[in-house]
């Protein structure tokens, strides 16, 4: 399960050490580190990443298929997900040390800033490739972060981006050496640190409404 430390003004949190799917019980879990994150006073920043081959592979779809009457309900919760870290008033630093495919791609795209592994994992939408339709708000979320041109070929082809081609596409904003992912990341945070608050808080849920007013849409989350 996630779990979230703190050293001088930078959480860390970890995602777990295995594929680090959306189980509802993880991200109950991770929306309780986010709050923690958010109730703190003071100068502070986020970093998040986690430990072994995986981001996060996305989506619990064995779960899912288990529990298909709560289909509509699990949906709400990982767009829910996105939306606080979209908005949350801290600078947000993705620590990408392995595997990031769709929702966990997803989360590293709400993010403020993302740093990559240069040598080993992917980022990848997969979902034109297994047959799964991005929702209304998964499409909003990935569209407001990334130019039309890498939103559409990471869309439409599924393509499996390493750390430098995703840093050339500007998925990424840094790809690093293994050992200095977190480093990096930790690095980002520091710096923006002092700058959370309210204010950054309202500037990020203005500068994003559309896409969180369509992620936090309850009423039609699958469209």
């Amino acid at each position: 399960m996630p779990t979230l430390d703190r050293q001088d003004d930078v959480f860390t949190l970890d995602l777990g050490d295995d594929e680090n799917r959306f189980h509802p019980d993880w991200i109950a879990s991770v929306d309780a580190a986010l709050g923690e994150v958010e109730r703190a006073e003071g100068a502070r920043a986020l970093v998040t990443t986690a430990t072994g081959k995986f981001f996060s592979n996305g989506l619990d779809l064995e779960w899912l298929v288990a529990n298909g009457e709560r289909h509509r309900e699990y949906v709400v919760s990982v767009h829910g997900l996105f939306a606080r870290v979209l908005s949350l008033p801290v600078i947000t630093v993705a620590a990408i040390q392995g595997h990031a495919f769709a929702a966990g791609a997803m989360l590293s795209l709400a993010h403020d800033f993302r740093v990559m592994r240069a040598d080993r994992g992917y980022w990848c939408l997969p979902e034109a490739e297994i047959g799964i339709p991005f929702t209304p708000g998964m499409s909003a979320l990935i569209q407001s972060r990334l130019t039309p041109r890498t939103a559409h070929e990471a869309m439409t082809t599924a393509r499996r981006y390493g750390g430098v081609a995703a840093l050339d596409a500007g998925i990424v904003d840094h790809a690093v050496d293994e050992d200095a992912v977190r480093s990096t990341a930790a690095g980002i945070a520091s710096a923006q640190a002092a700058k959370a608050g309210p204010t950054l808080g309202a500037i990020k849920a203005r500068m994003y409404a559309s896409t969180v007013d369509r992620l936090r849409d309850e009423d039609d989350p699958l469209g």
